[in-house]
């Protein structure tokens, strides 16, 4: 069986080829390489299809005579799925094929699997670490000392000290993976969590909120972990950010058109929120003019959320483990086609 890796440089292609090695036999795999340069190049829209690395002209070539690619952000267009025939599965080590024309990979009997659930774990941690920071105003005090050597003892007085996690009302909007583990790790801090998310059904770690208007009236921190689709774009507005009690931080490590980026810095520069940390942009990366650039009291990170090794490995062998199930003729677990 012929096998393209198409990795990059956190998804690394010896990653691919070490899991897809302990799952198949090394005699019957025709192994080779395609390197990516994302996230040293931004991904963008190529084509028809979102978030992937412009470079179809090399992605084609590499095809020549592969029946199944491993990738992150190989751009699989109707161009490119019409130029590899012999193509058959594509296994996409992230939490949703969004680079692949799936309309396109169906019609030609291509089969399309993901890996969800690969970042899960890193991307709550992270939703932490950026709820701690806005709070507690880390970054801020770390440039202080660190950059300019200033013993700011300003921080420590009550105008400017932050409020803790313990007893303190955190809203969650979404409880998939993400969301349920912040959800968990919130309740073990002592706060007050609270649940909106209509379509999850079952118990959850808190309360649930009624409606998504009475979690943000209620909630000192809120933190979003919503897909991003035609009903969510734009969730968080001038409108919703009014309800939440004045000094509230909000935090997004989920994807950045839920909130509209122009509401959330006039709500920081008129004191409505008190801070805000994002991970995630309507615009990626940001302008270079961009308000978000210039506004008080805003943590700033480049999509880094699901960016740790292990989130590296767990999407190489969830990817391996779909080839093997395809190698012996096995049901796929995560296949869209």
């Amino acid at each position: 069986m012929k096998v393209l890796a198409a990795g990059d440089h956190f998804v690394l292609n010896t990653l691919i080829a070490e899991a897809l090695r302990r799952r198949l036999d090394d005699t019957a795999l025709h192994l080779s390489e395609l390197s990516l340069p994302w996230p040293l190049e931004p991904f963008g829209k190529v084509a028809e299809v979102d978030e992937a690395s412009d470079a179809e002209d090399a992605l084609i070539e590499a095809l020549d005579g592969v029946e199944v690619c491993v990738t992150q952000m190989a751009p699989f267009t109707e161009r490119v799925l019409a130029a590899a025939p012999a193509l058959r599965m594509i296994a996409v080590c992230r939490g949703g094929p969004v680079n692949v024309n799936v309309a396109a990979a169906r019609a030609r009997g291509v089969r399309v699997c993901f890996a969800p659930g690969r970042n899960a774990a890193a991307t709550a941690e992270f939703t932490i670490g950026l709820m701690l920071a806005a709070l507690r105003g880390i970054p801020d005090a770390h440039d202080s000392l660190a950059r300019r050597a200033l013993w700011d003892a300003s921080y420590y007085t009550y105008e400017r000290c932050g409020p803790e996690l313990e007893d303190t009302p955190v809203g969650l909007i979404g409880y998939g993976a993400v969301g349920s583990r912040v959800a968990r790790v919130l309740s073990a801090f002592g706060a007050e969590v609270e649940v909106y998310d209509p379509y999850v059904r079952g118990d959850v770690h808190g309360m649930r909120a009624p409606s998504l208007d009475s979690l943000l009236a209620r909630s000192r921190v809120v933190t979003l972990h919503a897909r991003l689709t035609p009903e969510t774009r734009g969730l968080i507005g001038a409108r919703e950010l009014a309800l939440m009690p004045r000094g509230s931080v909000l935090v997004n490590a989920a994807r950045g058109g839920l909130v509209r980026t122009d509401a959330l810095c006039d709500a920081l520069d008129g004191g409505q929120l008190a801070a805000a940390a994002l991970d995630t942009y309507e615009q990626e990366p940001p302008a270079p003019g961009s308000r978000l650039l210039k506004t008080p009291n805003l943590v700033l990170t480049p999509h880094l959320g699901g960016a740790s090794r292990a989130v590296a490995h767990k999407a190489a062998a969830i990817a391996a483990a779909e080839v093997e199930r395809y190698a012996r003729g096995e049901p796929l677990a995560h296949c869209l086609t």
